[in-house]
């Protein structure tokens, strides 16, 4: 577990969204009455004050200045083993298609920055689709702001990691480790003739 990251990670995070993010487009991202999008960062991020530039680009997976619907999915966390179970496909094409119609202005099929801008001054938000905050880090990075941030701090010991969620994770890290040492095992291998089949050995 990379303990270590974490300080590093919420340090720096603010200051490289803002950095992205233009003079015009300052306008608070946090509102009196919380939308989707500022719970989003509150809970994913711990970010409480962002304009609406930095959060597209936060977003902005593969920096093409465009949300795809496939961006769309990530970014409410659709495809999150643990806080998708029980929600059909259905529903997360509803979710990608009703937020692509309410800002798509050209009909491509995907949200510009400048759509989402213009969407945003005009009063449009991300709707909360009721499918909560919307995970869409890895599991590292899940598990250490959802869980360690909240129940431990830098003076936890291995030991004390009792939590189911502390007991499920590293199993899904001692998994991992073990797949890799058997993969690595395998490609130390030499090639044994006699394990290929008759038909792909050259004479």
């Amino acid at each position: 577990m990379h303990l270590s990251h974490l300080p590093i990670l919420l340090t720096i995070l603010p200051t490289t969204l803002l950095a992205h993010s233009n003079h015009e487009d300052q306008t608070p991202l946090s509102s009196p009455e919380s939308d989707w999008a500022t719970n989003h960062m509150i809970s994913e991020h711990h970010i409480s004050n962002f304009d609406p530039g930095a959060f597209f680009t936060l977003h902005d997976f593969d920096s093409s200045l465009t949300w795809t619907a496939d961006e769309i999915r990530r970014m409410y966390g659709l495809d999150d083993e643990s806080s998708m179970k029980g929600v059909d496909e259905a529903k997360k094409a509803e979710v990608v298609h009703s937020t692509i119609e309410k800002f798509d202005m050209d009909g491509d099929g995907a949200i510009g920055r400048g759509e989402w801008m213009e969407g945003w001054r005009a009063g449009k938000r991300l709707e909360d689709f009721g499918l909560g905050p919307g995970h869409h880090g890895d599991d590292e990075y899940e598990y250490e702001i959802h869980h360690f941030e909240r129940f431990h701090d830098e003076n936890t010991r291995e030991e004390d990691l009792t939590h189911p969620e502390d007991i499920e994770h590293f199993r899904k890290h001692d998994e991992l480790e073990a797949a890799a040492e058997h993969q690595e095992q395998l490609d130390r291998m030499p090639i044994v003739e006699q394990n290929i089949p008759q038909k792909f050995r050259r004479y």
